[in-house]
């Protein structure tokens, strides 16, 4: 076993779990697999109940069980185990290295530092068995970063019990969920909607395009109404006073075969931040009914891959305020605040689950070109997490 939180992160890091984004590609970099056989190794090594629950072939949430004698509240605490891709890093990204006082590597901030720190805790909740403690169930999620079957997944264990599971049969009394909050307590943030704009037009010889209709062309016409839509979200949505705005981005343009060829076929990925309170349905409706209104041919808005899903902070003000109270002797004072991203607590809170986010380092490090995580933020949120599952939270 490691002997300390920075050697249990270094192991982490060392492990390339890059989430593939949606891209054809293959390697051992890619997907979660080695990341859960180590996870299963370091479980066994603590002698604790665990389940490798397959969620799609190759892709497996890990989840452990410690269970208090006498307690009355089960915890759940989750640290996703994929990262997003490496390209463009100015850094090794599997070699972790430790200096000025940081930990350096893919995944160190975003999020196996908080990983770490949470298998940290639950190591020492394991082998201390300190009384008065909660029950606590470690998850440690794939995909976070693209799609959320992980973290889908693992919350059916509750809602929807069929045997695979014999630890995570009955809905957890409250979450926390890793990620870099700077050690603040994130009680609310938007939850992001993703999908296609597709346009069709009819191919022919580029030498002769006026027999065609250019599907590019038509793309271009919704894009540019689509800037005007982006500009109108603040004032057609009320911004969340934690969370800010909506907003709307086009992140990726593509088609046509040759160049050669007049495009029949052309496609528009868009992420749509959608704030607590704000329908991804009623938001991808309204977008659809603006388009029609400033264009004159047909388009085509394929189903999302991703549904927005956000964290409100109308029901989990008891939890921030008792993990604000662990952190506080341990830290100093922090804040409970709102953030821009999305997390798995926007899932877990839908699925009865009061939750909260907290963990080390900044999201300005995650997904870098050189991404670290302070060591002593990751040696900080380690004992927060420990005491957080000591004492743990309970409504008043």
């Amino acid at each position: 076993m490691p002997n300390s939180v920075v050697d249990l992160l270094r192991d982490l890091v060392a492990i390339p779990s890059v989430n593939p984004m949606g891209r054809d590609v293959s390697g051992p970099e890619f997907f979660e697999g080695r990341m859960s056989d180590y996870l299963v190794g370091f479980f066994q090594k603590l002698g604790v109940p665990y389940e490798r629950l397959e969620v799609v072939p190759g892709r497996a949430n890990v989840i452990a069980r410690y269970d208090s004698p006498g307690a009355k509240t089960t915890l759940l605490l989750d640290a996703h185990q994929d990262t997003v891709p490496v390209e463009g890093m100015t850094i090794p990204p599997f070699e972790p290295t430790v200096a000025d006082g940081r930990v350096y590597g893919r995944g160190s901030c975003d999020v196996k530092g908080g990983m770490a720190a949470m298998l940290w805790a639950f190591q020492r909740l394991v082998t201390e068995r300190p009384a008065g403690a909660a029950n606590v169930i470690m998850s440690c999620t794939c995909d976070e970063e693209q799609t959320s079957i992980g973290i889908n997944d693992l919350t059916k264990l509750w809602t929807a019990p069929s045997g695979r599971s014999k630890l995570l049969t009955q809905r957890p009394d409250a979450a926390i969920v890793a990620e870099p909050t700077l050690l603040h307590v994130v009680v609310a943030h938007r939850g992001a909607t993703r999908f296609r704009i597709r346009t069709r037009g009819r191919a022919c010889h580029s030498s002769n395009p006026s027999l065609g209709i250019n599907a590019i062309y038509r793309m271009a016409k919704v894009v540019e109404a689509l800037e005007e839509y982006a500009a109108l979200l603040p004032s057609k949505v009320t911004p969340h006073p934690l969370c800010g705005s909506a907003t709307l981005s086009v992140g990726r343009i593509y088609g046509g075969t040759s160049v050669n060829v007049v495009p029949d076929d052309c496609a528009i990925e868009i992420d749509r931040r959608v704030v607590p309170g704000e329908s991804s349905k009623d938001a991808i409706t309204d977008m659809h009914q603006f388009l029609q209104s400033r264009l004159n041919f047909e388009f085509e808005f394929e189903p999302p891959w991703v549904d927005g899903c956000t964290l409100n902070n109308d029901q989990n003000g008891w939890l921030a305020d008792s993990l604000l109270r662990h952190i506080e002797p341990v830290a100093g004072p922090r804040q409970a605040i709102g953030v821009f991203y999305g997390t798995h607590a926007s899932r877990t809170e839908a699925k009865g689950v009061t939750s909260v986010v907290f963990g080390p380092g900044s999201i300005d490090q995650a997904h870098t070109k050189d991404e670290w995580i302070a060591i002593d933020e990751l040696e900080k949120a380690a004992e927060i997490y420990f005491r957080a599952c000591v004492n743990p939270p309970t409504k008043s």
